[in-house]
């Protein structure tokens, strides 16, 4: 199974005190979390490092890949599985100089086509587009169509996230669309049973997938 499918769970910017950040990772992929970013862009450097070790420990544990927001040293200094970059950050290439040849490097594109073309031409493993609902997490992100994503799956051959304001009862929208994964933020660790939240997008996954395969198979009919 590709490892870049299903639920991206995105840590949230003040997560809830308790319990810790570590076991809250630990009940999204309890859930079906198939991938974990770490997000979190300020405060004390020594305790994003101390968080940031004890998420790739639950992250290992579970054989889910862990990347880091943003900071391509903070993530080589820990060993974790890669970086998620913005339009501010570092280029992907001195990021793949930094963590390897298979470090997971993906690429937040909002919603231009002609920045994903780029990211995968030099090297991404994935991009992200959106946000395509409000968000409560970036309420003024630029808004990103399921017409974006078609046209994207077109022409990548790379993983599509979609983000931004996705639950488990619009996320079908993007996934029938094409993104391979859904990121999330809120609707998982906002919610008052993390693990439920994350199986509600794990069996949203499944029944778009039984769905797709249902039309495939109509067609050739």
């Amino acid at each position: 199974m590709n490892r870049l499918y299903g639920l991206y769970a995105i840590t949230p910017e003040v997560p809830r005190p308790m319990p810790s950040l570590a076991t809250q990772v630990e009940q999204a992929i309890a859930g079906g979390a198939r991938l974990i970013q770490y997000r979190n862009k300020g405060g004390d450097r020594a305790a994003r490092l101390r968080t940031a070790r004890s998420l790739l420990a639950v992250c290992r544990a579970a054989a889910v890949p862990l990347v880091i927001n943003d900071d391509p040293e903070l993530a080589a200094r820990i060993g974790a599985d890669g970086v998620h970059l913005g339009q501010d950050d570092p280029d992907p290439r001195e990021a793949r100089n930094r963590l390897g040849p298979g470090a997971i490097i993906g690429v937040s594109c909002y919603n231009r086509l002609e920045r994903a073309l780029r990211a995968q031409a030099i090297g991404a493993d994935y991009v992200a587009f959106g946000r395509f609902f409000p968000s409560a997490t970036k309420p003024l992100a630029v808004p990103a169509t399921p017409k974006l994503l078609r046209q994207a799956r077109r022409l990548l051959a790379i993983p599509l996230v979609a983000i931004g304001g996705i639950t488990p009862e619009n996320g079908h929208l993007p996934i029938v669309a094409g993104a391979d994964m859904v990121a999330a933020v809120e609707a998982v660790f906002g919610q008052p049973d993390i693990r439920a939240a994350a199986a509600a997008f794990d069996a949203l996954f499944d029944s778009v997938g039984t769905l797709k395969n249902t039309i495939s198979v109509n067609r050739h009919a």
